[in-house]
């Protein structure tokens, strides 16, 4: 498996469990630029979050009901690839089923079924623009310790994975200092300080990036049929949050690729051709609420 093929496996299995354990939102508008770089290729992306907490069992648990919109806006020169245009507009759609199940003062179980619709859209809705995501795990939060932490175990499985199989995630989050923690895991690592009371400076490693059916299969000149495109990318970035309230916020974030891997793939999700593998600038701006 390449370099640009393992990346995508670990974006595929990690992006739903990163919403539910990083970033527990119950909305977010946000919107992100990775301008034009020596591959001609540039990629816009709006994205929108809402999730609704609703308490079960005497408040004790939670069933969270939410859904996720992105729209990428993915421009290839002609001279690249005659059927650039389209490629143009991609769409992914997420609807999110979660039960959030507390075991005791310090554990709580997480299970979410994510039916997702990922596609051109250029004829409608068809079969292989569905498929259904699974995750399973656990969390320990410590919030008044100390230095306050929290721990997330589990499995998860996409189904558009190269690998048919659950696959294990780990994730750690600590407050080691007053002023400073850090962040350990996939899709995101960093470390963030906390300047004043309403202002964080962050530095992130993280992965982004989608994969998505082709409606209008393309037959490329070697006469294989792409069915799907994927892109990944690897990226450093520096960020800024001012928080309004407790849990309501804006941020920016702005770096650069340390890999990124834009390709067409068949029906055996297989690379067969390479729109965009070079370096190129990253930025993000967004409003979110938090629960």
């Amino acid at each position: 498996m390449g370099n640009g093929r393992r990346l995508g496996l670990v974006l595929f299995i990690f992006s739903f469990t990163f919403i539910v354990a990083q970033t527990p939102d119950v909305f977010r508008a946000e919107y992100m630029l990775m301008p034009e770089n020596k591959f001609e290729v540039r990629t816009k992306r709006i994205k929108l979050l809402a999730n609704v907490p609703i308490p079960v069992r005497k408040k004790k648990d939670f069933i969270v009901l939410g859904a996720e919109y992105n729209k990428f806006d993915y421009t290839v020169p002609q001279s690249t690839l005659p059927n650039a245009a389209d490629l143009s507009n991609f769409h992914v759609l997420d609807v999110n089923f979660a039960y959030v199940y507390k075991w005791n003062e310090d554990w709580r179980f997480i299970g979410v079924v994510t039916p997702r619709w990922a596609s051109t859209f250029t004829d409608g809705v068809e079969r292989e623009d569905f498929n259904i995501n699974y995750t399973a795990g656990a969390y320990k939060e410590k919030k008044d310790a100390d230095k306050p932490y929290r721990l997330v175990l589990g499995l998860s499985y996409s189904a558009t994975s190269p690998i048919q199989v659950p696959l294990p995630f780990v994730y750690y989050e600590k407050r080691f200092r007053p002023n400073w923690a850090y962040t350990i895991g996939v899709p995101k690592t960093g470390i963030k300080l906390y300047t004043k009371k309403q202002h964080f400076i962050q530095a992130e490693l993280f992965l982004d990036g989608y994969y998505v059916n082709i409606q209008n299969d393309i037959l490329l000149s070697n006469n294989n049929l792409s069915t799907d495109i994927s892109h990944t990318a690897l990226l450093l970035t520096i960020g800024y949050q001012y928080k309004f309230t407790k849990d309501i916020s804006i941020y920016l974030l702005g770096g650069h690729t340390i890999t990124q891997n834009g390709v067409l793939r068949n029906s055996d999700r297989k690379d067969i051709f390479t729109l965009n593998s070079g370096p190129g600038l990253y930025f993000r701006t967004g409003f979110r609420i938090g629960i």
